[in-house]
């Protein structure tokens, strides 16, 4: 989630507990007042859009629109112009399940950014590489026929 446009924070919604998690990797970037007004947009409409998105009644019935609640969890802290790598990796770790370790440091930052940048290019790589031979594929089937 971005916080005008400055500040990027990682948010888990866990629909059974009804509860957002938020890490804050720079603390001082925002105050709780304004993260209260930042997340009241969350807590309040992802009760309706799990009611909305239901594909029968029955599952509407087993939602309520009562607003979720949400706290602020530990994160490691980053320096400014890492908040968005650093949400990025919290949420990679928590997806994985993987505990928040002493890798994520702003010391390590450099280091991060570039595992990333190869992740995703050998990703797009291998996306480019399906996508010709599908093509080839598609091809040859036009050619049979």
């Amino acid at each position: 989630m971005n916080y005008k446009n400055s500040h990027w924070l990682a948010i888990w919604i866990s629909i059974p507990k009804r509860h957002i998690v938020v890490w804050n990797n720079i603390v001082g970037c925002i105050r709780k007042a304004q993260l209260d007004q930042v997340m009241a947009p969350f807590v309040n409409m992802v009760p309706y859009l799990l009611v909305e998105c239901a594909a029968t009644v029955e599952e509407r019935c087993k939602y309520s629109l009562e607003p979720f609640t949400y706290e602020v969890a530990n994160a490691p802290q980053c320096e400014s112009g890492n908040c968005g790598i650093f949400a990025l990796k919290y949420i990679e770790y928590h997806a994985l399940g993987f505990p928040f370790s002493g890798s994520l440091n702003p010391k390590n930052s450099k280091a991060i950014r570039e595992k990333m940048a190869v992740d995703i290019f050998e990703e797009i790589s291998d996306a480019h590489q399906t996508e010709i031979t599908d093509a080839d594929i598609k091809q040859s089937i036009l050619q049979e026929t």
